[in-house]
């Protein structure tokens, strides 16, 4: 990715099929179809039960009629410097088409060779052989203590970070999902991978604690291994701060009481029907700061605990994260970034 952004292309233009791009594409690129789903299936139909040279014809009409109307509605406004970069599956026939039709208008257009098979062959060496070549120091702490806040804060900072948790769209609990589907696991490794180009191998890497999987996500082992052995900073704030900072974060999740019902009865299990009756009167009381004490009590805390027992990787500092303000988690930050060094 280093490569093709020092190349100077101007777009990345994916012409697979919705469902291909959505899965996972380059980093930063953008959609072009040539086919749509349906129109590849029965291409490829066509290919098998009838003929190749009729599913030729069939498909070249329809990527010369998908590529009119990208040109219409998306590139009308381009000037003549303009230099895209093309990719297909394996660069092959949707690339070159698209290509070819592209260089005839008189653009400067480029198929990157071997497709996105090529992409994915590149994220798979660095996340699924050999070692990261980074040295990782985990940031720590009940739930609760703004680690994710405190990450973000450091890398405003000028410290070097990854956030796992924004590329996954999930903060790692049972109530921790963020606004819209989390991504395909190639879709993640594809953005971690993004995440990970450029990083000076000579400053440490911060990332937030996780288990092995963010949701449904699994981190991939090359990441895994370095975290899991890696020295952590703790971060240390007191349970009516967490439980208020909780409560402003999760306020989306409060306001669809329904939902969060849901999953606070799928707890039963863990905290025991009692527990998730009190937890339930006091989301229908409206009592967020309460509720948020009362999960972190009974569920957050006690589930951390049984972790970090297992957990004998080095601690290098614990740092106190105050009442969780502005000026507090800024101060942690800072206290953060000096540890680091």
């Amino acid at each position: 990715m280093t490569a093709l952004r020092a190349a100077g292309f101007d777009a990345i233009i994916d012409v697979r099929s919705p469902s291909e791009y959505a899965e996972d594409r380059l980093p930063g690129a953008v959609s072009m179809p040539v086919l749509s789903d349906a129109e590849r299936a029965e291409v490829g139909t066509i290919y098998v039960q009838q003929s190749p040279f009729l599913a030729r014809k069939i498909g070249a009409a329809l990527v010369a009629r998908n590529a009119a109307r990208h040109i219409e509605e998306r590139l009308m406004d381009l000037d003549g410097g303009w230099r895209p970069l093309v990719y297909c599956w394996r660069g092959g026939q949707r690339s070159n088409s698209f290509a070819s039709i592209l260089s005839q208008i008189g653009w400067r257009v480029a198929v990157l060779e071997g497709g996105y098979r090529e992409w994915r062959r590149h994220v798979v060496t660095r996340l699924y052989e050999g070692a990261l070549p980074l040295r990782v120091v985990r940031l720590d702490g009940f739930t609760g203590t703004a680690k994710t806040e405190v990450l973000k804060r450091v890398g405003a900072m000028g410290g070097q970070m990854v956030d796992l948790e924004g590329l996954a769209r999930h903060r790692g609990s049972i109530l921790g999902d963020i606004e819209g589907e989390q991504p395909a696991q190639k879709g993640f490794e594809s953005a971690l991978v993004a995440a990970l180009e450029g990083l000076d191998p000579g400053r440490p890497l911060l990332v937030e604690a996780e288990s092995a999987r963010i949701g449904a996500l699994r981190l991939p082992p090359a990441l895994w291994v370095a975290m899991r052995d890696a020295p952590r900073i703790v971060l240390e704030a007191p349970v009516d701060a967490r439980a208020r900072y909780l409560a402003g974060v999760y306020a989306e999740l409060v306001a669809d009481a329904e939902g969060l019902a849901r999953r606070l009865n799928g707890l039963r299990a863990l905290a025991g029907n009692a527990t998730v009756d009190g937890w339930l009167e006091m989301l229908a009381a409206g009592q967020a700061e309460a509720l948020a004490q009362g999960l972190i009590e009974a569920h957050y805390d006690p589930a951390y605990g049984r972790l970090r027992r297992e957990d004998e990787s080095p601690v290098m500092a614990k740092v106190d994260a105050g009442d969780l303000s502005d000026a507090a988690l800024d101060g942690a930050a800072r206290e953060v970034l000096n540890v680091l060094g």
